[in-house]
């Protein structure tokens, strides 16, 4: 037999395949959502970098203008962790913000005033790369800051020029050679923008703030931020692949539905006609399934297949058998009524010996039909009897029926192999089957019986079985007759009594 899954597989299959949709769908969106925040992250950094390094050109040009080099040591804020980081031939920043892990901030506490005075070079070098930074932002929509070692603005997209930054903690571990990049909480009074608008609607910021290098010393730093993209604005950009998506879902959902009906429902439904079939008494039409898919619904058109044979059974069984007792009952019910019918019209002037000849013919198909009653109220028992518990010692049983049989003339041996034990079996029925066949070889002619009494074990089922041979010295029976001995009403002996019913209810005792 070749494997088919059980039904509770496929529903299994069936139900995880629609629970992985969705969570699937919400997986892609997280995914989805946090490459975007990277993505931000990454722009960032880009114009950090190139702000960064405007301003530290800028700067140090105006130092060397003023002819005053000198300054830079006093000015720049030496750290001893920062190894001639400028010399570096690469210094990428890997994007690192994790909605998942990492923590939003609460928003940006505004710019201090301040009143410490701003050297001319740093401030002329804030004015040149003030107008690139505008520029910029006409493409980039980031607000950008450039603060010096004291955190004070120093030029800017925005406000907030020459006030102080210091008071946010990203500027301050930038001052120190930190890089910084942070999520903080987004508060507008605005709503949220359409999916159309350039304007982004999400409720955190990007923060950043990049150190302005050179050799040992932190000459400032560059602060940007800017509002990651809405997942929704994101998604309403790809509208037309995220449809034809959609249509891909619904097309793997109505292939899910087509193989849960392949699977369970159209056999089923091909199991449910053919019970119907049986149910009109068109049992000859119920085959197996070709395609069963499932264990289940294999097993179920076999059951089905098995009860439409054995229902076409019983029935042909019930045919013949009604067929059989018609026939067995109207002999001897057509000799009586013939002799009933003589005696009537000839009952003056018939012999005495004719009379009693009548007489004795209907006593003889009176006692044959009362023997065949009992034969077949004791077929009608056995076809019905369950296997019940009892045990039964089998030599004494052998030996009361052995009894009976002697009386009447049959010389009934017993032999036992080992000590006798007890069946599953009841006494009565026990006993019932030694007297049929006992009869049965009395009917055919015998007058010696061997009985032989084995214990053993069964070989297939490795259980222990009681054996009990039983020989006659009768006629025998022809071979082309053997096949026919347990067929209710076969008999060869019905001159002598037979009703052919003996066998048949030995035989179903047996079985049961």
């Amino acid at each position: 037999m070749t494997w088919k899954p059980r039904v509770r597989t496929v529903l299994l299959c069936v139900n995880l395949s629609i629970l992985i949709l969705p969570l699937a769908g919400i997986g892609i969106l997280r995914i989805y959502e946090n490459a975007l925040l990277q993505q931000t992250e990454s722009e960032l950094t880009a114009q950090a970098a190139f702000v960064a390094a405007a301003y530290k050109t800028s700067l140090l040009r105006n130092f060397q203008q003023s002819k005053k080099p000198q300054i830079l040591e006093s000015y720049g804020i030496k750290q001893s962790a920062i190894k001639n980081s400028d010399v570096k031939q690469w210094d990428p920043k890997v994007p690192k913000l994790d909605l998942a892990s990492d923590e939003i901030l609460p928003p940006p506490p505004d710019p201090v005033l301040v009143t410490a005075a701003i050297t001319s070079e740093v401030r002329d070098a804030g004015e040149e790369i003030t107008q690139i930074m505008l520029d910029a932002q006409q493409t980039t929509l980031a607000a950008i800051r450039v603060v010096d070692v004291n955190g004070i603005v120093i030029a800017t997209t925005g406000e907030g020029l020459h006030q102080s930054l210091a008071n946010r903690e990203e500027v301050r571990k930038a001052l120190t050679g930190e890089y910084q990049s942070i999520l903080r909480q987004r508060v507008s009074d605005n709503p949220i923008p359409p999916f159309a608008s350039i304007s982004r609607g999400a409720r955190i910021r990007v923060f950043q703030a990049m150190p302005v290098l050179y050799q040992d010393y932190v000459l400032g730093a560059v602060v940007l931020s800017r509002t990651p993209p809405n997942v929704g604005q994101s998604l309403y950009r790809y509208r037309s692949e995220l449809i034809i998506a959609a249509l891909i879902l619904i097309l793997m959902v109505l292939a899910i539905s087509a193989i849960t009906a392949l699977t369970l429902t159209r056999p089923i439904e091909a199991v449910t006609r053919q019970a119907e079939q049986v149910a009109r008494g068109k049992s000859d039409s119920v085959v197996p399934l070709q395609q069963p898919v499932t264990n289940e619904v294999s097993q179920l058109s076999n059951a089905v297949l098995q009860m439409a044979e054995h229902l076409e059974a019983r029935a042909q069984y019930i045919q013949d058998f009604a067929s059989q007792i018609s026939h067995a009952f109207k002999t001897p019910l057509t000799a009586m009524r013939g002799a009933i019918e003589l005696l009537q019209d000839h009952q003056y002037d018939m012999s005495d010996d004719d009379k009693n000849r009548f007489l004795n013919n209907l006593d003889e198909d009176t006692e044959y039909l009362q023997n065949l009653v009992q034969r077949l109220l004791e077929l009608a028992r056995a076809d019905t009897i369950r296997p019940g518990n009892d045990r039964t010692l089998v030599t004494p049983v052998i030996e009361l029926v052995a009894q009976r049989s002697r009386r009447l003339g049959l010389d009934v041996n017993i032999e036992t192999h080992s000590n006798d034990k007890a069946a599953l079996i009841s006494t009565e029925i026990l006993q019932s089957i030694f007297e049929n066949l006992f009869d049965n070889a009395r009917q055919h002619g015998a007058d010696q019986i061997n009985v032989s009494l084995e214990y053993a074990t069964d070989a297939a089922s490795l259980k222990p079985v009681c054996v009990i041979t039983i020989a006659d010295n009768g006629s025998g029976i022809s071979i082309a007759n053997q096949e026919f001995i347990f067929q209710p009403f076969f008999t060869t002996a019905r001159g002598q009594g037979g009703s052919g019913l003996g066998l048949a209810v030995t035989s179903s005792l047996l079985n049961a």
